[in-house]
């Protein structure tokens, strides 16, 4: 049976088309820009494909010390920040999804309150200070752990789960602990698969705890490097630097930078992909 074109179809076709040019082109557009020799940027002859190809533009910017220790720092921020906060989300979003908790509809909408009202900014910056975790790396996962939106995700989907899998459970001698991550984890992989991504991604993109809570230029992450170095003009060696007869511009140095901080977090998507969809989609249409 041949599917039928409708008008609408051709349309929404069309308007998704470019969506996916308007949003592809400046990314495609950095990478050629990176790639391609100098000479050919200043001309402006640039547009979707490298010309002139060359990779001293990337050898200076890993060749730079700040962006090797970023990158590290990224690293345990997003690594330790995504598991302790997987861990209080999933906690927190089974005891909420239990009926028979104390006192479980005002905490619910305790919580949800949070979604719409918050301390602020200030407030936060004080207790943080006072906790004494400020230069730390504990000022960067702990004011974040836990996204509302997230825990009410999870909280739904655990609420999906066959109650008569957990009264198994407990016959077998399992407590509440033991049913939760015997019976209730190894069935949540694709919840835990999107929320950890959503966890990993704001991390890894979060430029904004370290600039409030970090003053040792050691701890800063990739993005305060990154943002330095696009918006304040930090480039490594100059505004232009020599690599042989060739000359790096500032602009190739500034997009070889976002592309270096933006592929690693764009490759963990595909091996994610199988658990994405099904997890946001079951935690968000049952009630």
């Amino acid at each position: 049976m041949k599917r039928k074109i409708t008008l609408f179809s051709v349309v929404n076709t069309i308007i998704l088309l470019g969506l996916v040019v308007v949003t592809l082109y400046p990314f495609v557009h950095m990478g050629a820009v990176s790639l391609s020799s100098s000479i050919h940027v200043l001309k402006g002859e640039v547009s979707w494909f490298p010309k002139g190809f060359q990779l001293e533009t990337y050898k200076l910017v890993l060749s730079d010390p700040r962006i090797g220790k970023a990158y590290w720092n990224t690293i345990v921020y997003v690594t330790l920040g995504t598991v302790i906060s997987l861990v209080i989300t999933s906690l927190g979003a089974y005891a909420l999804a239990k009926k028979t908790m104390l006192f479980h509809r005002g905490f619910t909408l305790v919580i949800i309150f949070t979604m719409f009202f918050s301390g602020g900014m200030i407030p936060t910056f004080l207790v943080v200070k006072e906790l004494g975790v400020m230069d730390t790396v504990w000022g960067i996962v702990l004011p974040g752990a836990v996204s509302t939106w997230n825990l009410l995700i999870m909280r739904t989907f655990f609420s999906g789960i066959p109650v008569e899998l957990e009264e198994s459970g407990r016959i077998d001698g399992l407590n509440d602990i033991g049913v939760f991550f015997r019976i209730v984890v190894p069935l949540s992989q694709a919840v835990f698969a999107t929320i950890g991504l959503f966890y990993a991604v704001g991390l890894w993109n979060n430029f904004m705890l370290p600039l409030l809570y970090l003053r040792d230029p050691d701890l800063f992450p990739l993005q305060v490097i990154l943002r330095n170095i696009v918006l304040a003009g930090q480039v490594n060696q100059a505004d232009a630097a020599a690599i042989g007869d060739n000359v790096v511009l500032e602009e190739s140095l500034k997009y070889a930078t976002i592309m270096v901080s933006t592929v690693p977090i764009l490759l963990i998507y595909p091996f994610l992909q199988k658990y994405f969809v099904k997890g946001v989609m079951i935690g968000a249409v049952k009630g």
